[in-house]
């Protein structure tokens, strides 16, 4: 009696045992991979609409969009990084402490989910600029937000948004160049006489 055909048998308990002797390494995990975007390098034109208190720089990459219940409002829109910048301006008349007390709640609201918010000021007193910025470190819902005031008669707010599940980690390479933009928006920012 013949158990193994030396032609079949021998091939097959081969290719057996080396399957079993391929399973024993170690697994190592993989990071998780993000799609890579390419972005384009900065350029920059002026904005300023008539019918606005304020102008600034802008980036060529992103879209103004007057909103209509608010003549003052605009949105900043990025369409091909899915993201855009909400933009409100109030105008002063002695309640700059709410105004920046109600901007400061809004941004630390998103302090439950941040893993922590720095604050940079930037001044430019020959054109009465007075920013604040906060980054917002974390999956928050809103990375960047902003204010720009004069101290005396004008308020702007600014906050960006992502229309996607905030990750830190896949929006990083927008996230720091809409930064870079709004740095340039704040730096070039005047009031209108």
């Amino acid at each position: 009696m013949r158990f193994f055909s030396l032609s079949f048998g021998l091939p097959a308990l081969l290719g057996v045992l080396l399957s079993l002797c391929a399973c024993g390494g170690s697994y190592t995990p993989r990071p998780y991979g993000y799609f890579r975007v390419d972005l384009p390098p900065h350029s920059y034109r002026s904005f300023d609409s008539l019918g606005l208190p304020y102008r600034f720089e802008l980036s060529e990459q992103a879209r103004v969009v007057l909103r209509d219940a608010h003549r003052e409002w605009i949105d900043i829109h990025y369409p091909a990084l899915n993201g855009s910048v909400y933009c409100s301006y109030l105008p002063v008349s002695g309640n700059l402490f709410e105004l920046s007390e109600d901007a400061r709640r809004i941004v630390y609201k998103h302090s439950v989910r941040a893993d922590g918010i720095r604050e940079s000021f930037y001044e430019n007193p020959g054109e009465r600029v007075y920013a604040l910025l906060y980054d917002l470190e974390g999956n928050t819902a809103s990375p960047l937000q902003f204010v720009v005031t004069d101290s005396l008669r004008h308020f702007f707010r600014a906050a960006l948004y992502f229309n996607h599940v905030p990750n830190k980690d896949s929006i990083a390479p927008m996230m720091d160049y809409v930064r870079a933009d709004m740095l340039r928006l704040i730096e070039s920012f005047q009031w209108k006489k």
